[in-house]
């Protein structure tokens, strides 16, 4: 055996093993690298864009929550005005019925009070006639002179 030989051998298997990897190994390896490198920065991508949708849904979120404030602060305030105007419509309600009541309970005291003065009128004319008929001692007949009765009791 001759070491030149075998190393010129082991020269061309060395050439061939290489050109077997660089013709059948490497491209399978490196399409299965590129592949990977390409799904790691497609998944990188991804995630960015999603920071980014996520960024934009909060600000979406804060948005419409400051309009629902808004709305809410709107609808308090349009619930405060009605019960304020409710409150005075009640007022303005109790007010009338006062003043209804008020007619009503002036118009009880103005007919109690001519029925008063009617009946204090008929008793004053019982009494002018008790007192005239002691001052004359003699007996006035009501019914004849009835005429004079009503003008006492109409002046009185």
């Amino acid at each position: 055996m001759n070491i030149n030989l075998t190393l010129f051998a082991q020269l061309i298997s060395f050439a061939i093993f290489v050109w077997f990897c660089k013709n059948y190994v490497w491209p399978p390896i490196i399409g299965a690298m590129q592949e990977r490198q390409k799904q790691i920065s497609d998944g990188l991508n991804a995630a960015e864009k999603a920071g980014q949708d996520l960024e934009d849904a909060r600000q979406q979120v804060k948005a419409q929550l400051v309009e629902a404030k808004a709305q809410a602060a709107g609808i308090l305030d349009q619930a405060n005005k009605r019960a304020a105007q409710i409150v005075d419509e009640a007022k303005e309600q109790a007010f009338e019925e006062g003043l209804r009541l008020k007619g009503a309970a002036q118009a009880d005291i103005d007919q109690e009070v001519n029925r008063a003065k009617e009946k204090l009128r008929s008793q004053v004319a019982s009494l002018v006639l008790v007192g005239a008929e002691k001052i004359l001692e003699a007996s006035i007949d009501e019914t004849a002179h009835s005429d004079i009765v009503n003008k006492l009791a109409a002046n009185l």
